[in-house]
């Protein structure tokens, strides 16, 4: 066998119906899919048994342990030559597995990536969180795609790794964020191949608002330091430009509050001119980036809700991941304190 799908869940039964029936629309049909139900107190069994038949399909279950062991969890259990791994709120264009295929025949490698879309049929929300997370404007530059700024690093929603190599290097380790660039990471420290695949692209969901988006990007900013620190040397200066938009977006808006209270107690006329240069100075650079992501999301998916939608998207984005990069740096680097330790609430609960 080819190709083992790999599908960890965490209570998203309708999630994994969705790709689960996407996957029964394949042109490529020499795969199994292995479910590995991580504790979930909704369970999918009953989902994963009614595409018995239709697919190659196992079902697993669990306690929970976090994503990276369920993944070896299912690998353990899985016979194809490639593991391909898929988040549960993907869902498969038909000739997904066929780009692959296509792509291995002309240049075979150890481990693969795709980028991901956002579906017509998705909210206005869910389109912009796509842009934030796709966009060259954003972090998009280094996540996958034509346009990058750091070389490729397979990503666990969408990523394949040939089995015996996953297998010699462990699997996934332990973390609960940044998992996946770890062992992509691993995988360039052993000498392995990686490339992106254009082709082999998905539609992901991703989350469905700004509140669960800014947790999940702060919690990769700590995963960066994280990475780091188990790789040495892999820090790189384009991963410094989340919290330097940050600090600069704090410096900004003091300097604004600044402004504006020099404004209000003015009491001649040159305060009252200093104080409004600072209130244009802090705020023209917030005001020209929304203009921009507004402008280019808003051309992108033919609407201006959306494109109003990407603008917050777009600070929570790269403020939720450069909060989180800097309280990493100040609790790990400074304060010297342990991967685990230092942000169980957030991680391992």
């Amino acid at each position: 066998m080819k190709y083992s799908i790999l599908i960890p869940v965490f209570n998203r039964p309708d999630e994994v119906d969705e790709l689960l029936a996407s996957l029964c629309g394949q042109t490529v049909t020499d795969f199994e899919v292995v479910v590995a139900e991580d504790g979930s107190s909704v369970p999918c069994a009953d989902v994963v048994e009614r595409y018995r038949g239709r697919l190659d399909v196992s079902y697993h279950a669990k306690s929970n342990s976090g994503p990276g062991p369920t993944r070896n969890f299912a690998a353990a259990r899985a016979r194809g030559e490639y593991l391909i791994i898929l988040d549960s709120d993907v869902v498969l264009p038909p000739g997904y597995l066929a780009a692959i295929d296509a792509e291995l025949a002309a240049a075979p490698c150890d481990a693969f990536g795709g980028p991901d879309r956002a579906h017509p049929s998705f909210t206005p929300m869910q389109k912009a969180i796509n842009y934030a997370m796709t966009s060259f404007f954003t972090t998009g530059g280094i996540r996958g795609g034509k346009k990058k700024m750091d070389k490729f690093y397979p990503r666990s929603f969408n990523m394949g790794v040939r089995a015996d190599v996953y297998r010699a290097l462990g699997g996934f380790s332990e973390m609960r964020f940044g998992e996946d660039i770890d062992l992509s990471t691993r995988l360039f420290e052993g000498g392995h191949t990686c490339r992106l695949m254009p082709g082999a692209w998905v539609w992901h969901k991703r989350r469905t608002d700004l509140r669960k988006f800014f947790r999940q990007v702060h919690n990769s900013g700590i995963a960066r330091i994280n990475l780091t620190k188990r790789h040495p040397g892999t820090l790189k200066l384009v991963h410094l430009l989340p919290a330097v938009f940050t600090v600069g977006c704090a410096a900004l808006v003091l300097l604004f509050v600044a402004g504006l209270a020099t404004v209000l107690g003015a009491s001649t006329p040159a305060a009252l001119a200093a104080g409004r240069v600072c209130m244009a100075v802090g705020l023209a650079p917030l005001l020209l980036f929304a203009l921009v992501i507004f402008a280019d999301a808003a051309l992108r998916e033919r609407s201006v809700r959306v494109g109003l939608l990407a603008v917050c998207a777009s600070y929570v984005q790269l403020i939720g991941y450069g909060s989180g990069f800097v309280r990493a740096w100040w609790a790990r680097c400074v304060k010297g304190r342990g991967e685990f330790d230092a942000f169980r609430k957030n991680f391992y609960k």
